[in-house]
């Protein structure tokens, strides 16, 4: 499969957070360090984002034995504060995020076009359970 044919997938989660708080745990390099990885035997060691439209980011995921790293990395094409942010990453895929804030908790809805190295499937699962990462860690600090 490629992404020329226009497949995307979503995940979502409804953190019991506001806004404001939701925004700074999913920006802030000290904060995506703690929650971004699909599971316990992996980690993020670095993150830095410049969080505004023609900003990079970069995120280092780890496995935690040390056997296997890679960066996941961007550019941002459309932020708008508390609602979107857009971005292309390195090898051209686009993601969009959608936070829809209903005061003590936000929705988020993660829309991306997938990779053709793993399932559909898979890459579900890891994204979904990388939010979920984040509405955990969100949520218990």
């Amino acid at each position: 499969m490629t992404t020329a044919n226009q497949t995307t997938i979503t995940v979502e989660s409804t953190i019991n957070a506001p806004i404001e708080k939701v925004w700074q745990y999913w920006s802030a390099p000290e904060h995506i360090t703690q929650w971004c990885a699909a599971s316990d035997d992996w980690h993020a060691p670095e993150a830095t984002n410049d969080l505004r439209t023609g900003g990079k980011f970069s995120t280092t995921m780890a496995a935690k034995d040390g056997s296997f790293s890679f960066d996941f990395g961007g550019e941002y094409t459309e932020v708008k504060e508390h609602e979107l942010i857009a971005y292309v990453l390195g090898d051209g895929r686009r993601v969009k995020i959608i936070f829809n804030s209903y005061g003590d908790t936000t929705h988020i809805a993660e829309t991306f076009d997938p990779e053709s190295t793993n399932s559909l499937e898979m890459q579900h699962a890891g994204w979904q359970a990388i939010l979920d990462n984040f509405r955990k860690y969100t949520e218990n600090n």
